[in-house]
Order: structure tokens, then sequence, then C-alpha cells
């Protein structure tokens, strides 16, 4: 972020490039601060600085916005792991029956915990909803000795994480107001399997809803770090590590790829037929791909979200198959008419 407070001042005033230092390599034993800016202005002079995707201040204060939203909720996470530590540290297995220890049900167990209150069958009483069907599973797992420090460090932690979710209310209010309410390209994204409406907020904040300073869906998912990563030598492409990108939005599309995984849509099924082959990781970031490809043309096009189905992949495959087939045989120099069985 050092270059940031010097663009704010120059911004409007001149055409400014800020540039990869990557891209800006000078020759090795060569280096000092004059060569430096000597190189750089050379590379000027002839139009080889190729500058970074800089966004306007409008989206760079948004994208502010949702970062430090994200930031909160990570930190939110980290606090409920927290609390688990402590439970667990009193043999207190709460987390062993209740899938959220801050759902409704665990919630009034922990502030039950923090006055004082030890007896499991009385803890397990105030289970709410279908928690109220484990009540064995509950006293077990609520049979522990919570000391006085203890009580104190769980009542200063709920305490944190209710600050934090007022926090992010906030946060998600000065979001909205500044997409505003009924944003249609925010509607549109929502629409994907897998982003609901903080990733669609995100990807607006992160690329925007004008996407110029991007030619094509591949240059978009490179600046992203969400292709993979390719070596040639001696005529040979050998898959490597994804290239590094936008981090915060590469981490957005993930979480939106795990969120579409169990969907039975065709980008849920997209990842179970590529996770069998390549396993987990790759196909997360295979489906991330994807997702990121329909952003690029839903906001290029101002097209709405079209699904695709589960069984695309499918239909899709068999025509690939009599096609390749059907070469094959006519290169052989067979005639070829493909009729259906009966």
């Amino acid at each position: 972020s050092y270059w940031k407070p010097l663009y704010n001042i120059l911004e409007g005033r001149f055409a400014l490039l800020i540039v990869n230092a990557r891209h800006l390599k000078l020759v090795p034993g060569r280096k000092t601060d004059i060569k430096d800016a000597e190189w750089i202005a050379d590379l000027l002079r002839h139009g080889l600085l190729r500058s970074s995707f800089i966004p306007p201040r409008g989206q760079r204060e948004l994208r502010e916005l949702t970062r430090y939203r994200t930031s909160l909720v990570q930190e939110r996470s980290a606090e409920v792991n927290r609390i688990q530590k402590v439970l667990e540290g009193a043999n207190i297995k709460l987390a062993s029956v209740a899938s959220n220890v801050m759902g409704v049900s665990g919630r009034a167990m922990l502030e039950a915990m923090v006055r004082a209150e030890s007896d499991p069958v009385v803890l397990a009483a105030l289970a709410r909803g279908v928690m109220r069907k484990k009540q064995d599973a509950l006293v077990l797992a609520l049979s522990g000795q919570v000391g006085e420090h203890q009580r104190f460090m769980l009542g200063e932690q709920i305490s944190h994480i209710d600050d934090l979710d007022a926090r992010v209310a906030r946060l998600e209010e000065e979001i909205d107001r500044r997409l505003g309410p009924d944003n249609e390209d925010r509607a549109r994204l929502d629409s994907i399997p897998g982003v609901g409406k903080g990733v669609a907020e995100a990807l607006l904040a992160e690329v925007g809803s004008n996407l110029d300073s991007f030619a094509t869906a591949d240059q978009l998912c490179s600046w992203a770090g969400v292709v993979p990563g390719m070596n040639e030598s001696a005529g040979k492409n050998r898959s490597g590590r994804a290239p590094k990108g936008n981090r915060h939005l590469r981490t957005v599309l993930l979480q939106a790829a795990h969120a579409a995984r169990t969907t039975k849509t065709f980008l849920g099924q997209l990842y179970r037929r590529l996770a069998a082959r390549i396993g987990p990781p790759r196909a997360a970031l295979a489906v991330a791909h994807r997702i990121l490809r329909i952003v690029f043309h839903m906001l290029k096009e101002d097209a709405p979200y079209q699904e695709l189905g589960v069984n695309y992949h499918d239909g899709r495959t068999k025509a690939q198959l009599e096609r390749r087939h059907t070469r094959a045989l006519e290169r052989l120099g067979f005639r070829v008419s493909l009729v259906p069985a009966e």
C-alpha cells in the first residue's frame, strides 16, 4: 500500500502507471537507485511498461469496506474457535453434538455456564429445535467442570463476538448504501450457485461492474490467479503451481466454489466430476475459474445466469465421443452414418 498516498495526491492530474516490480528486473549486478530510475524511464519511453489494474476511487473505497468485513468475519471465526478451546479445557464436548456452538441452543448453554450453572441436565434442557432430540448426548457432552477463570473468558469471548456482529452489520449497511439496495449486478451475481449476497458484493468490489480493463475472460482469470500454472520446455507443457494473483478475489472465488460443490447444479457436478480425477483442491480451483468466467460474461454482456444442469457434461461427453470415433473411422477410409439403436 506504499503507493497509495502518492497516487491519491496525483490522481486526476497525470496519467499514472502502477507497475509490478517483478516486470522491471534489471541485469544482475547493476542495481542502484539511479540505474533503476534510468531503466524505468527507458522502458516507459519505449512503451514497455504494463500498468497494473487500479480501479476508480469509488471502487477502491468499496474494496476496503468488503475486505475489512472479511477480516472481521475471520476474526469472529477465530473467536468461536477460542471458545471451543476453552470448553475442551473444561472437559465440555459441546462441539461434538452441536454443529454450531454459537447457535441459539449453544449460546444459551454458554451464557448459563457464564452464570455459574454447572448441572449438565439443566444445561441440556436449554436446547432448542432439533437439538432437543439429543438430550442424552448433550448431558454427556456437558458433564465437565468450568472454572472461574474459564467462565470469565467465555463471557469476554461472547461479548467480543457480539461486538464483531454489530460491526459487521454496520459495515453491511454502508456497503448497501454505496451499492444501492436494488443493485442489478449484485442481484444477477447472487443467482450463481455458491455466490451469495456477500460474495457478490466482494466480487463487484474486486473487479467492478465495468470490465473494460480486461479484454477477455482469460485475462481476468489470470489476474485473479485462478488459472493453472503452465511450464513449457522443449515443446512440452507441464502443469505447475497456479500463478500469484489478487488473493482477496481468489479467496472469495474459492469460497463460492466450496459452497457450490454440494448443489445439484452444473457447477456442483463439475466439482464432483473433477474431484474424483484430480483431487478436491484442484477441483475447487477449476470451479473458481469457471465462476469467474461466468461473472465476466454476465457483467460484460449484461446477461442473466443460465443454469446448464447436472447432466450437461454427460450429453457433451457423448457428443464428443461420437465425433471422435466418427473422425477416426473416416480417417481409416470408412463412410460413417450413425443410427440410434432401437
